[in-house]
């Protein structure tokens, strides 16, 4: 099977507007608030808090950002990440979760994922800090766990390994929002978590990010620094360096339209899920990546709630593809001939060049997905029409 020349082509995850954007945006172009604060900007935090804190039992606060590398980064600041410091860092991610920690001039400490989620073996975290500890006789700054394509990563444990070493963790939940771990929002279980609005998310601002903090007072600190960190002087006076992060006031009224079709995608993309497995059920040596059940350590199942940001799909070596090359990047091109956007999974970041000497704590996960996978369209604009036909051809590359 081949796309028509009238076929739309099928992208990875593009935006959905509700149609409410405009009015958030026209009302900041007539109150002339184009600056990086403004009304929009504190309604989108606290619609964002109500969201992630329905019962409004604790101080969680957050804070609209230009990005969730921005918030990454001002989260690190905050936890006193500097020079010559080391920062445990998820391996199995995009970049922006690693590159603030050398922004500060620290170093990264890589470890691998576990099978089940992807995300941060709770092991070899364990391993990692024992180890960097004997090394350098320090304890990493923070941990950086990601919920990578959505998916919650093993919370309990992790969360019980830096309480017990002291360590505060920075949830790098930029893929994340709506998803949730034994119901409850991944996110909002570190000491910060962070979320990304880039255009291709779950919702999106164009560009922007937050910042969860645990408290008002670290918020009102996190503010400072993303405001280039004024003294209270009438003249402009810093003792520290801070940074130009805040968000725009016309974007966060894009973000307040969004907030109106977030359900929506959610039940969208897990949909979807669903139907990628229906469709691909009888496609033997292809998996396609689901919630995992996980005895906890109360000795019930943890409750793994993707939102499924990317559905994603493993394939492995018994699958031929009509190509050449590996059959990850045989079935990538195939389906792009068709006119359907795929994209292999990360590349860890351990492999990355840039990041040739750090330290990495390894199990083989990260770089096995790396060659067995593909990311599949999965977003609020891709139809069941769509998928089946994603299906058809990826079942028509099969030699």
């Amino acid at each position: 099977m081949s796309a028509s020349d009238s076929r739309k082509r099928i992208y990875l995850c593009q935006p959905h507007l509700s149609g409410r954007e405009q009015v958030f945006v026209n009302e900041a172009f007539d109150s002339n608030w184009l600056a990086p604060i403004g009304p929009n900007v504190d309604a989108f935090e606290v619609e964002l808090k109500e969201y992630l804190d329905s019962s409004a039992q604790n101080d969680m606060a957050v804070v609209a950002l230009c990005s969730g590398t921005a918030a990454i980064h001002l989260a690190l600041v905050a936890c006193g990440v500097g020079h010559g410091d080391e920062v445990i860092c998820q391996s199995f991610t995009f970049c922006a979760t690693a590159n603030p920690i050398k922004y500060l001039g620290a170093t990264p400490v890589f470890i691998d994922s576990e099978k089940d989620t992807w995300n941060m073996d709770p092991d070899l975290l364990e391993e990692a800090i024992i180890d960097r500890i004997a090394k350098t006789g320090k304890t990493p700054k923070a941990i950086i766990p990601v919920a990578i394509y959505g998916m919650p990563y093993a919370i309990d444990r992790i969360m019980r390994i830096a309480d017990h070493y002291g360590i505060p963790v920075v949830e790098d939940a930029a893929e994340a929002l709506g998803s949730k771990y034994n119901g409850k929002p991944v996110g909002t279980f570190g000491r910060y978590g962070v979320f990304s609005f880039n255009g291709n998310k779950m919702i999106t601002t164009s560009g922007g990010g937050a910042l969860v903090c645990s408290s008002s007072a670290e918020k009102a600190r996190i503010i400072w620094y993303a405001s280039q960190a004024k003294e209270a002087c009438p003249h402009y006076q810093h003792k520290t360096v801070g940074y130009n992060y805040r968000l725009s006031n016309v974007c966060a009224g894009i973000g307040r339209g969004q907030i109106f079709v977030l359900e929506k995608h959610l039940a969208h993309h897990r949909h979807l899920k669903d139907l990628y497995k229906d469709l691909l059920s009888d496609v033997p040596g292809i998996s396609v990546h689901d919630n995992p059940r996980i005895p906890g350590l109360s000795g019930h199942d943890e409750q793994y709630d993707s939102n499924f940001w990317l559905n994603t799909i493993t394939l492995d070596t018994s699958i031929k593809i009509k190509g050449h090359g590996d059959n990850v990047d045989s079935l990538r091109v195939f389906l792009d001939k068709a006119g359907i956007e795929a994209r292999p999974l990360m590349k860890p970041m351990h492999l990355q060049p840039v990041f040739k000497d750090a330290p990495a704590y390894l199990n083989g996960v990260s770089e096995s997905l790396f060659k067995s996978g593909l990311c599949l369209p999965s977003g609020p604009l891709v139809s069941d029409n769509d998928v089946r036909y994603i299906v058809e051809v990826i079942k028509e590359a099969i030699l």
